[in-house]
Formats: C-alpha cells, sequence, structure tokens
C-alpha cells in the first residue's frame, strides 16, 4: 500500500537524520521524537482507516485487513527501532520494574502502542479523544455507504422488474432528463416516435394544455386534488384560490407532474397511455382512445415507466420505446 511505504520511508529518513554519527540526541530528545514518531503513526492508521471506509462491504473488509496488516508491520519496526536506541543511551529491556526497564519506559513515556493488543497501557487523553473521532467518522461513513447500498438496491430491483415486464414485449426504455419535466418530456418523446419525426408539441405547450384542461374540468379534478390537499376549516373560495395555484404551477413552473396531469394528458391528447412501474401495478389510463385493434400498441400509444427509486429524489417518469 503506497501510503504504509511513504510511512516507512519517512521514518527511514528520520532514523538517518537522527543517529548518533549525525546528531547526538539526548535521552529527552530521543523520547520526545518516539513520542511524535508513534502520534505520526496512529494519525497516518486513523486516515489510512478512513479511505478504506468505501465501496462495498467486501472491499471494505479487504481494505482494512490490509491496513491493519500494513500497520502492524510498522508498528513491529517502529517499536524494533526505538527499543535499539534507547538501549544505545542506557536502557535495557529486562525484567523488573526499576527506571531502566524498556517495556516499561516505552508505555509511560511513548503512551499504547498503535496496533499491538498485548499492550494494555492506558492510552492518554489525546489518543482517546482521536480513536473516539475516528470511530465516529468511521460510523459515519458506514452509515452513508449503508443508505447508499439502500438506494442502489431499490433501484436495481426497481429495474430488473421493469425490464422483465418490457422485454418479452419487445420494449425498452428511453431515459429522460430528470429535470421536473420529466413526465412532460416523456411524453412529447412518445409524440415525437409516433410521427417519425418531431412532436407537434413541447413539453411547456403540454404543461399549458394539461393546466388550462384542469382549469375548464375543475369538477373532475378538484375531487382528487381535494382528497391530498384539503384543510380543515378552508372555505370554497379558499379551496378555488389553492387549484388555481396548482393549475399556475403545473403551466409555468418545473413541478413534477403525476396521476392528475396523467388523467388531463390522455384527455388533452385523446390517447391510451399505459404506465409501466417496477415498484407499483401497471396504470391503464384513456382506454376510450385505445386503437381499433383494442391492442394499444406502441403505433397508437403512450408507453411511460414510472420510477421511484431512480434517483432518491422523488418519482421520475421515463418513455419505453421499442428495443
Amino acid at each position: 500500500m503506497a501510503d504504509a511505504t511513504q510511512v516507512e520511508d519517512k521514518m527511514s529518513e528520520e532514523i538517518s537524520e537522527n543517529t548518533p554519527g549525525k546528531k547526538q540526541e539526548t535521552p529527552e530528545e530521543m523520547l520526545s521524537r518516539h513520542r511524535k514518531e508513534i502520534t505520526d503513526l496512529q494519525n497516518k492508521e486513523i486516515a489510512m482507516k478512513k479511505a478504506a471506509a468505501k465501496g462495498s462491504k467486501a472491499e471494505q473488509k479487504a481494505k482494512k485487513k490490509q491496513v491493519d496488516e500494513e500497520i502492524s508491520k510498522l508498528s513491529v519496526k517502529l517499536k524494533e527501532r526505538h527499543a535499539e536506541e534507547l538501549a544505545s543511551v542506557g536502557y535495557s529491556t529486562g525484567a523488573g520494574n526499576g527506571r531502566g526497564n524498556l517495556d516499561n519506559l516505552v508505555n509511560a513515556i511513548a503512551g499504547v502502542s498503535v496496533t499491538d493488543q498485548a499492550d494494555h497501557s492506558k492510552p492518554s487523553k489525546g489518543v482517546k479523544r482521536r480513536e473516539k473521532r475516528s470511530q465516529q467518522e468511521a460510523a459515519r461513513e458506514q452509515r452513508i455507504q449503508e443508505e447508499q447500498s439502500k438506494i442502489v438496491s431499490d433501484r436495481r430491483i426497481e429495474s430488473e422488474k421493469l425490464e422483465q415486464k418490457l422485454e418479452p414485449l419487445g420494449l425498452t426504455i428511453n431515459e429522460i432528463k430528470p429535470d421536473g419535466h420529466c413526465l412532460y418530456r416523456a411524453v412529447e418523446n412518445q409524440l415525437a416516435l409516433h410521427s417519425g419525426g418531431s412532436s407537434p408539441y413541447t413539453y411547456q405547450e403540454l404543461r399549458e394544455m394539461v393546466a388550462a384542461y384542469m382549469r375548464k374540468h375543475a369538477s373532475d379534478f378538484l375531487p382528487f386534488f381535494l382528497s391530498e390537499n384539503i384543510a380543515e376549516g378552508e372555505s370554497e373560495e379558499s379551496l378555488a384560490e389553492r387549484f388555481e395555484n396548482y393549475c399556475r404551477e403545473v403551466e409555468s413552473t418545473a413541478a413534477w407532474g403525476g396521476q392528475l396531469e396523467l388523467g388531463a394528458l390522455t384527455h388533452c391528447l385523446k390517447k391510451h397511455i399505459t404506465v409501466f412501474s417496477g415498484s407499483f401495478p401497471d396504470v391503464e389510463m384513456g382506454k376510450e382512445y385505445k386503437s381499433g385493434d383494442g391492442s394499444g400498441s406502441s403505433s397508437s400509444s403512450i408507453i411511460l415507466s414510472y420510477h421511484r427509486h431512480a434517483f432518491g429524489l422523488g418519482e421520475h417518469y421515463n418513455s419505453v420505446v421499442p428495443s
């Protein structure tokens, strides 16, 4: 792993710079340098583990194992070098509890080891804080990965179900831009397909047609609008005003289209509309406008696909075309 190699090279350079031949350190200076080198390795371990907390669970597991192995090797080398350097200034590795005992000295002066689980010395407050931050960051990264994995999984399941429905019919999905106009852009794409050239209406003109139709046939749409938008104690005037504001949004903003707008579209265009979905039952609207053979084939019907999990931002529509 490149990061681990860089750490090792850096430490090797520091060794050469601090050898007795080049610069004679006092025992206090040596211990201070040892503490800094251990802290550097701890920080590097945290950074490497954070970088490894990306990708699938299998990838994260493999990366974490690699990081642990590399850090363990570096930790062993660092301890061995520290032992040699401390021995060179008079400290020993013998058993006992005196000042000359190297293990006690390293534990007391340098703090808790980076990866050696056999070292049970009490971590310093700084080390504890770093470890806590590292654990919190790793947990946060894990939650993000899990949420993203769930979205990806739901999207994949939905796509597979749609594919299973469309493939036997010789149909496939034509992706539409997810900009809030997707329903109208998808219908525009279908109309262009039917005409063999360009659509007779742009997505904006379709929006205006839908809003005009809903206003003209308000009694047909108000019950469905009120079922989702009614507030207790509202007067008829305020309800009518809210419906008018809704129609204004349909014709002049990028508000998403849904069931109400589909209902208006089928009558505006006098077209049979089929909406395939991998998350909900398929929907047919305007059956009275089906072609004479009753097949509702792609040559006469508007065929769309509804996606609940396409982008994690809400519902989305695509155009369905011959594969």
